[in-house]
């Protein structure tokens, strides 16, 4: 059996073979310790009958550890200097398959039809780029794929803010966005040591429970994401302000809005950040009646 792509040893061999050398425009941090792939794998909880989809493969030491555990593997990679690397390093693992693509660009409804009809259920695991990670999370949320879940290492300072609570500083627009389709939660932090090169921060990986249904029932999901973008436009200012001043109309309706969280029980003083989903829910259907009819 070929030794681990993960150590510093074999990582270091494999790009002086192929004489890589990092884009930081593409965010390369390869990680180095095998003990963190197999407890993001162990997080996955992946079986013989999964279908996984990575993303930024790297050169293989992650999908090698997906490799063993799920029935088949499909990794997005968009560095063409790299496919002939993986080539290689996951020749021992017919159940893999890399696309030369963008994930942003991919049809991922598509992919799974193809390669994953018969698996049981299908899961994101990657280790994310950090300049990318919040569109292609949205991404794979807003095509409503037919995932279980997304396990993901990203930022630690974005992990944070998609697992945050109300009233604390990480939460805000991001957070609601995912824990509307999402139960999320940060499972561990990785330090900046462990990736060569290393990054300038912490890591850590999040799991992203995919809901049945949404966590709340609003008349018009744009509306509601519109509603939420603007209450957090400025934290410092009043949830009445941020409304007035960032919603279509907003001036114009400013009475409306006041009798609006008036018959809705929330203060237009608060903040943004204090509101939890469900008063954003509420807050988001009562301003839809006011402002769209």
């Amino acid at each position: 059996m070929s030794k681990d792509i993960a150590t510093p040893v074999r990582t270091k061999e494999i790009l002086e073979q192929f004489g890589f050398s990092f884009k930081k425009s593409l965010g390369q941090n390869f990680l180095i310790d095998t003990n963190i792939l197999h407890r993001i794998a162990d997080h996955a909880e992946i079986t013989d009958r999964t279908g996984v989809i990575e993303i930024g493969p790297g050169i293989g030491a992650l999908t090698e550890q997906l490799a063993k555990r799920a029935k088949k593997v499909v990794a997005f990679e968009i560095d063409g200097r790299l496919i002939p690397i993986l080539e290689k390093t996951l020749q021992p693992y017919p159940n893999v398959k890399v696309i030369h693509q963008d994930v942003l660009k991919a049809n991922l409804h598509e992919a799974i039809e193809t390669y994953f009809g018969d698996c049981d259920e299908v899961m994101v695991v990657a280790n994310l780029p950090y300049y990318v990670t919040t569109p292609i999370i949205m991404k794979l949320l807003e095509e409503q794929l037919p995932l279980k879940g997304i396990v993901v290492m990203l930022q630690k300072e974005v992990a944070e803010r998609m697992a945050a609570d109300p009233s604390t500083k990480d939460y805000g627009s991001l957070s609601i966005a995912v824990q509307y389709y999402t139960e999320a939660k940060t499972v561990m932090t990785v330090p900046k040591t462990v990736f060569i090169p290393q990054p300038n921060v912490d890591s850590a990986v999040i799991r992203l429970h995919l809901r049945k249904e949404p966590v709340v029932v609003v008349k018009n999901e744009s509306f509601f994401f519109q509603v939420v973008r603007a209450s957090f436009a400025q934290r410092r200012k009043t949830l009445l302000n941020n409304l007035t001043n960032n919603l279509p109309d907003g001036k114009k309706y400013k009475e409306e809005m006041v009798d609006a969280l008036e018959i809705i029980n929330i203060d237009p003083k608060r903040r943004g950040e204090s509101l939890t989903i469900k008063e954003f829910a509420l807050l988001s259907d009562s301003l839809y009646q006011l402002l769209m009819k």
